[in-house]
């Protein structure tokens, strides 16, 4: 789908980024992860034809976006850290220029923007100005024209920066559904963000890429163990029943929480690993299948959060010397700050 060959971008004796490779698979969800100025932003708006490389090229499917920009942007919809939009003009008349932008013919043009109004919950305020909106919405706003040419690649940069935690969360699940339809790429500097949306994570550093992988390839490639921490409102012995089975060489730790739900703590080592490819590749679905499988009711399941911080410290360097190559023999890169 995007394959990133060489990439470098200099502003005089500064390399932002310097000899990036990487692909990007159709369908899934990638967050580019580093710390503030590690070449996040330049990366995207390189790979959306927003500025020029010093050397390399990006090609979406096989189309360069040196050569060819037209053709490659097509393809791409995009939404900068600062949304582009027009305070004097409602939501529909803005989606209705950005669509004239992005060449949608005209007698499609108000189907596009109904269809990405219902979609991102705009229809209400969609004669609205964008000036009354409040600053979630106006980021949905910003996701719908990025949306509005049905683009098969979404390019988003610090999408919940400056956001509550309600609309955190919503621009969260909104992510989480575009990417049944898109391959999504975010940026962030918010690990938590990032590691809980995105199927692939690339760590970007000082304009260098340092690991690629999804959060329980990197936390087994830096630690050799894998935290997977299951909420539930299900008793103690019956959640332990849905994951022993499989797990029986695992560490599950049981706590409750203050609002009485169970907290499991699972520790994965390689002997979970070297017989189970299904549980290797991606521990949270095979978690996730065990309780489905038992009727064992949870409201999430996700790879421990502060496993995955040191990993980003190491990788990084903001914590010793990270390693010079990309761990797995991939290239990798993105960055998000703690």
């Amino acid at each position: 789908m995007i394959e990133v060959r060489n990439l470098t971008k200099r502003y005089g004796n500064h390399i932002a980024v310097e000899d990036l490779n990487f692909k990007i698979e159709q369908g899934r969800i990638y967050g580019f992860l580093g710390p503030n100025g590690a070449g996040k932003s330049t990366t995207m708006n390189i790979m959306t034809g927003y500025l020029a490389p010093s050397a390399g090229d990006v090609l979406i499917d096989g189309v360069s976006i040196v050569d060819m920009p037209e053709k490659a942007k097509a393809q791409i919809g995009y939404l900068p850290e600062m949304p582009p939009l027009y305070m004097d003009m409602t939501v529909r008349e803005y989606l209705s220029f950005a669509a004239e932008l992005r060449k949608v013919p005209h007698r499609k043009s108000r189907e596009r923007c109904d269809a990405v109004m219902a979609d991102l919950s705009l229809n209400e305020c969609a004669d609205r100005l964008i000036r009354n909106l409040s600053k979630g919405f106006r980021q949905r706003v910003g996701l719908a024209q990025a949306l509005v040419h049905e683009p098969e690649i979404l390019i988003l940069d610090e999408p919940m920066v400056g956001l509550d935690p309600k609309q955190i969360i919503e621009i969260r699940e909104l992510i989480r559904n575009l990417g049944k339809k898109h391959t999504v790429i975010l940026s962030s500097h918010i690990l938590a963000e990032v590691s809980e949306i995105c199927d692939t994570l690339l760590i970007l550093s000082g304009g260098k890429l340092k690991a690629v992988g999804s959060p329980a390839e990197l936390s087994r490639e830096q630690s050799g163990t894998v935290v997977v921490t299951v909420t539930s409102p299900a008793e103690k012995e019956k959640l332990l029943a849905a994951l022993s089975p499989k797990l029986a060489k695992g560490k599950v730790h049981l706590s409750s929480d203050p609002d009485g739900l169970v907290r499991a703590e699972i520790t994965l080592g390689e002997e979970n690993f070297k017989n189970n490819p299904d549980l290797a590749s991606d521990p949270r679905r095979f978690v996730s299948n065990l309780l489905a499988q038992s009727s064992c009711p949870y409201y999430s399941v996700e790879v421990m959060a502060s496993s995955l911080e040191k990993i980003f410290l190491d990788l990084t360097g903001e914590k010793g010397e990270p390693d010079k190559k990309p761990k797995n023999g991939k290239e990798a890169e993105n960055g998000s700050s703690l």
